[in-house]
């Protein structure tokens, strides 16, 4: 039986490529990742951003904490199975009135993982909506892997600007709008984009990638992951750095040694060494 979904749910995800909306997070447990967030940036002098705004968990222990949630997992649990690793974790953050967007897209392009059974869980920590510049999805867009072209536009937040090569009918886009707490749970190759933020506030969202413990690294020559949930008896990642505290020195040089080789598989063909600011 389900944990969190119903079966009906269930169903419906793996008839449209996505289910939302899911309440994870309590308003007090939202407001204090958020905070966490706002006093790192504070103390840093800016917004997170290039190779830290990836594999966040690595690094701070309150997102390791987030990825072990067991209201997120319990909906992941739902749609993969109970042997659960954390692949990789992504701030998506727009300003207010910034002109970033995401293009639309497929998670799976560039990932280099051997199977598609990979979910995200993005966990708003702000309002996402219209205004804001909510995720949008296109139903049943899962089915197949489609053509993708690099633009690397600056204003992309992807990491090379990629957009599908196929035409996608805005009509057919469904709008996840979400309040802080609550999460969407998507299909790595689900159709997905997103608008800039129109409105006076931030848009804040962690994606957190999930894959069941079957899965391996078919391009990259190494990869590592957390285990979260359940039990791995496949082995074929690495075991990712666990923080105890946040910044750790052994975390930073952890981070550093993975962002590098994650960005040779991102990056493959194109001669870029290091993510996008």
């Amino acid at each position: 039986m389900p944990k969190v979904l119903s079966e009906a749910e269930v169903a419906s995800y793996r008839d449209n490529g996505y289910h939302f909306p899911i309440d994870v997070l309590s308003a007090g447990e939202v407001a204090t990742f958020r905070k966490k967030l706002e006093d790192y940036e504070a103390t840093s002098g800016g917004p997170i951003n290039g190779e830290m705004r990836h594999r966040s968990h690595v690094l701070f222990a309150w997102i390791d904490e987030m990825i072990r949630h067991p209201r997120v997992l319990d909906a992941v649990e739902d749609v993969l199975g109970p042997n659960i690793l954390c692949w990789n974790t992504s701030f998506f953050i727009k300003e207010a009135h910034d002109p970033g967007f995401v293009s639309w897209h497929q998670d799976a392009t560039y990932w280099g993982l051997s199977s598609s059974d990979v979910a995200t869980a993005w966990i708003a920590m702000s309002p996402a909506n219209k205004v804001s510049g909510c995720m949008k999805f296109v139903a049943g867009t899962h089915r197949r892997q489609v053509a993708h072209q690099d633009t690397f536009d600056r204003d992309n937040l992807l990491t090379r600007g990629q957009e599908i090569a196929v035409e996608v009918n805005e009509q057919d886009a469904v709008h996840v709008e979400l309040k802080p707490g609550q999460a969407s749970l998507h299909h790595v190759l689900l159709f997905h984009g997103s608008e800039p933020n129109r409105s006076d506030e931030r848009r804040i969202g962690l994606a957190v990638r999930y894959i069941p413990t079957h899965l391996k690294q078919a391009v990259g020559s190494r990869d590592w992951a957390t285990l979260v949930r359940g039990k791995d008896t496949y082995h074929h990642f690495e075991p990712a750095h666990v923080p105890r505290r946040d910044l750790e020195p052994e975390a930073l040089a952890f981070h550093k040694m993975v962002s590098e080789e994650q960005v040779k598989v991102l990056y493959r063909g194109t001669g870029k060494t290091a993510y996008r600011a």
